[in-house]
């Protein structure tokens, strides 16, 4: 039991950590709490569920996943539109607001309205019913210690450590990497330095963005699709940035880990309806005594 609690922890960890790591970057580089992150997850999940739906979904799955072969490209379609969506937000609200010299106060209620307007947008379109990529019935993997395991689950797990190990090259190695990673530690001195603070902010928007299209459709794939589904997640992503570090994103992978596991382990002793009080507890003990997080960025 103890086993497939931890099992399943990492698995849903994964998930969690894709859109933490954008929630980090909000916090670190746009210097506000974006709590329209969510929402902008499940605008990615619900555009590759349009695509599916439109092009009509092969019947016949891949190999043993429960999905065909319009997966992909649905995938790549839901981070596009999500990030499309993204982009005009900002030019529309944000860009107007920081303009006006408007405080990061400002920011946060400007996105609460956002993802209002966005979760209502979701439900007109589609309903407040769930959905599911595909009905296909998976046979889950028996791995050592009687532990079980769906492919799908598997395929995201590791195409979610493939994404954090191109993100973390990218931050090291290139030359937009390191602008990023500038403006969030020092963005006067970045600015002296000659990066441009416009395009960091739109390059900003478009990874974590594509991070959260990607959770998005994840979740999808191990869960289900609906409308709130940006909005029950965005608590645990943010306890997971904040137990992190702000900036950090080997922080915020951590902290999705932890908060993941904490969860699954709580419904061997309790009830699973008690879930979501795991990140709510664990951000107020993190906040009481550790504030600045377990790996917060060195300025």
């Amino acid at each position: 039991m103890i086993a497939q609690a931890i099992a399943d922890g990492f698995l849903n960890g994964a998930i969690v950590a894709l859109g933490a790591i954008g929630v980090t970057f909000s916090l670190a580089i746009l210097r506000f709490a974006n709590f329209s992150h969510g929402d902008l997850l499940a605008v990615g999940a619900y555009a590759a569920l349009f695509l599916l739906l439109s092009i009509g979904a092969p019947k016949v799955p891949l190999g043993p996943f429960s999905f065909g072969a319009g997966m992909g490209v649905a995938l790549l379609a839901g981070m596009i539109i999500a990030i499309a969506v993204s982009l005009l937000l900002d030019r529309l609200v944000y860009q107007r607001l920081r303009r006006r010299g408007a405080d990061p106060l400002t920011l946060v209620f400007a996105s609460f309205g956002l993802a209002l307007v966005l979760r209502s947008v979701l439900h007109l379109l589609f309903g407040p019913d769930p959905f599911n990529y595909s009905n296909e019935i998976q046979m889950a993997l028996l791995l050592p210690g009687n532990v079980r395991v769906l492919p799908d689950q598997v395929l995201v797990f590791v195409v979610t450590l493939v994404v954090l190990g191109a993100l973390a090259w990218f931050l090291q190695r290139t030359r937009y990497g390191v602008a990023m990673r500038s403006v969030a530690e020092n963005p006067m001195l970045a600015s002296v330095a000659g990066i441009d603070p416009v395009a960091i902010v739109r390059l900003t928007w478009i990874v974590s963005t594509a991070l959260a299209a990607l959770a998005g459709v994840f979740y999808g794939m191990t869960v289900q699709v609906r409308p709130e589904m940006g909005l029950n997640l965005l608590l645990p992503l943010f306890t997971a940035a904040i137990l992190g570090g702000v900036g950090s994103v080997t922080g915020a992978v951590v902290g999705a880990l932890a908060i993941s596991l904490a969860e699954s382990l709580l419904t061997l002793v309790m009830p699973t309806s008690y879930r979501p009080l795991v990140p709510f507890v664990l951000l107020l003990l993190v906040l009481y005594f550790r504030p600045a997080g377990l790996f917060a960025a060195k300025h």
